[in-house]
């Protein structure tokens, strides 16, 4: 029977185990809208209020679930708007397709509306990119697509002219190739292992090393119990990269938490101190937090041989799957029976976490945002699904929610950009409906695509948003606050009653400004069954505290001593003294 190309590629996408698409209908995709209506049963669509949050969602989809993430959007303005959130599934390697429309076939490069060469735009961020040109092209392109996005964890795009979607073709199988589907049984995502000899070259040199460290990324994320296993074989402490937070939890004796700037002091001394380096499916880009090279000696594990030795040089390189590939290597390993490193590395810990817990505490008006990321963490199940935006936010995301055992984290990680808690809070709802999830939001990321807000009331997503709001893009920096107020770096913005916001668009809506009221309006949201925000409303003179900050330092910064009113006899640290001198 004949059906037309929009048919072919949504039964393709089915085919390939595609359950779910986020995008914003337009006259650009009639033709695969109307398919997507007729196979509503098998195939739901998530209408957004901006591309870019559906690609975004699709992304947190992919990130989540390891499945293909699939975003739509119409030809030129529409598409356009995908390419932020498909930057971020490129740069941290999520498994994404994008569809678009494009204008009538014949009117191509005639300056019709609405076109753009999008071929030519989605060239950079798309590793396969191709344009549809009929219905027997779609069954083959589609498949192709699927297959590329799913194997190089990268972005796939395929545009449509607008006519071509409704074209009918019959089904002749001497009119296009066979490529199996996920679903017809002949296709596996790839699991590689190293050649023997490849991995005794990595276990010689691990177990020559006297002071081991792992640093460990969103690439080990199913390797968890292999890690902390190869950790107590070698006495290592494991670093944990930004997108590897939920790799192994807070709470696991081997780790010493993040690394770099959002980083902890045991992370830097386990980093800096030692002869050998491990590092596990992380790509983590701050070469300053790695050791000077020619330091230590280091192995890498990877599944694109295309990122071993691109941050750090490198003796063994590993290409493979990182638990299949740890699987056969632990048993290589001889345990160190010397643990001094470990167990020096580990006694910066606890006093960390004392520095940590201050803040987290502080009775203190206006409150401090630590406080409401601490109090986050305490209320979340099990199983909570935890994102958050770039900026300030990220830190007291990555230093106070302290994941456990089968929770999962992500935010967009080597892009760095703005604004995805929201929508990745509703592609993981989405993708995990009876799991707690938990976005949490700086007022200017959440500004930006608050209207898909929204959107999580109209799928009845019940997403809890906390927004930190210090009415400030930019936390004020320390460097503002010893020059006295010049905030060069950080742009007033006009307060938003976002608890009002959420009531409006029919949500919940909680607020907080006494440290007396955070947790019960924690509480209250988090009862609920509908999607709620929380507004946190917090003192934006609060510095990070340097992880190499002295004890005494690190009170001065705790007792907020810092508040830029040096006539109330406060002291300014030796930390910001330091860097005021670099400054002059």
């Amino acid at each position: 029977m004949a059906k037309t190309t929009g048919e072919i590629i949504v039964d393709r996408l089915i085919d390939w185990g595609v359950d779910t698409i986020f995008g914003l209908p337009g006259d650009g995709i009639n033709g695969i809208f109307e398919a997507l209506r007729v196979a509503q049963e098998k195939i739901r669509f998530i209408q957004v209020r901006h591309e870019e949050s559906a690609a975004f969602m699709a992304c947190a989809y992919a990130k989540f679930t390891g499945r293909l993430g699939v975003c739509m959007a119409t030809s030129g303005p529409g598409a356009i708007h995908l390419l932020n959130g498909l930057y971020d599934a490129k740069l941290d390697h999520a498994p994404v397709l994008a569809i678009t429309g494009q204008t009538y076939h014949d009117q191509l490069g005639t300056q019709f509306q609405q076109e753009v060469d999008l071929l030519g735009l989605f060239k950079d961020v798309a590793r396969y990119n191709q344009m549809v040109l009929g219905g027997r092209h779609a069954h083959t392109l589609v498949d192709v697509a699927c297959r590329s996005a799913l194997d190089s964890r990268s972005v796939s795009h395929l545009t449509i002219p607008v006519d071509v979607q409704d074209w009918e073709a019959s089904e002749d199988p001497k009119s296009k190739m066979f490529v199996p589907s996920m679903t017809s049984g002949e296709w596996r995502p790839k699991i590689v292992v190293p050649q023997a000899d490849t991995l005794k070259a990595a276990a010689d040199l691990l177990n020559a090393g006297k002071r081991v460290t792992i640093l460990a990324g969103q690439g080990a994320m199913n390797a968890g119990d292999e890690l902390e296993q190869l950790a107590e074989t070698l006495g290592a402490p494991v670093i944990k990269a930004l997108l590897g937070k939920a790799v192994i939890p807070d709470d696991s004796p081997y780790t010493t938490g993040g690394i770099g700037l959002l980083g902890t002091l045991p992370s830097d001394k386990a980093m800096q101190g030692c002869d050998t380096l491990f590092m596990v499916g992380t790509g983590m880009p701050y070469l300053t937090w790695y050791p000077k090279p020619g330091q230590v000696r280091a192995v890498q594990l990877d599944i694109d041989p295309l990122r071993l030795g691109l941050r750090y040089p490198i003796e063994v390189g590993l290409v493979g799957d990182a638990r299949a590939t740890l699987r056969e290597l632990i048993p290589m390993l001889q345990r160190k029976q010397d643990r001094s490193f470990f167990q020096d590395v580990m006694s910066h810990r606890e006093g960390w976490n004392e520095r940590m817990h201050a803040y987290e505490v502080m009775e203190d008006e206006p409150v401090k945002p630590q406080v409401v990321a601490h109090q986050v963490s305490e209320l979340l199940r099990d199983d909570a699904i935890v994102t958050t935006d770039s900026g300030t936010i990220t830190t007291w995301a990555a230093r106070h929610i302290k994941m456990r055992k089968g929770m999962k984290f992500s935010l967009s990680g080597t892009l760095a950009t703005m604004a995805p808690a929201l929508p990745y809070a509703i592609g993981a709802q989405v993708a995990f409906p009876d799991r707690q999830v938990v976005a949490f939001a700086g007022d200017g990321s959440f500004t930006q695509l608050m209207g898909d807000f929204a959107t999580a009331v109209k799928y009845d997503l019940p997403i809890k948003v906390v927004i930190i709001k210090n009415n400030y893009l930019g936390q004020i920096k320390w460097e503002q606050i010893v020059f006295l107020g010049n905030p060069e770096y950080a742009v007033d913005l006009h307060p938003i009653d976002f608890a009002k916001f959420a009531e409006a668009c029919g949500g919940e809506g909680y607020r907080c400004e006494k440290p007396d009221e955070v947790r019960p309006a924690l509480e209250a949201a988090f009862r609920s069954k509908k999607p709620a925000i929380v507004e946190a409303t917090v003192d934006p003179y609060t510095p990070p505290m340097p992880a190499q900050a002295t004890p005494e330092q690190a009170l001065n910064f705790a007792k907020g001593l810092v508040r830029g009113q040096p006539e109330r006899g406060e002291i300014i640290s030796t930390v910001i003294k330091d860097k005021v001198r670099e400054m002059i």
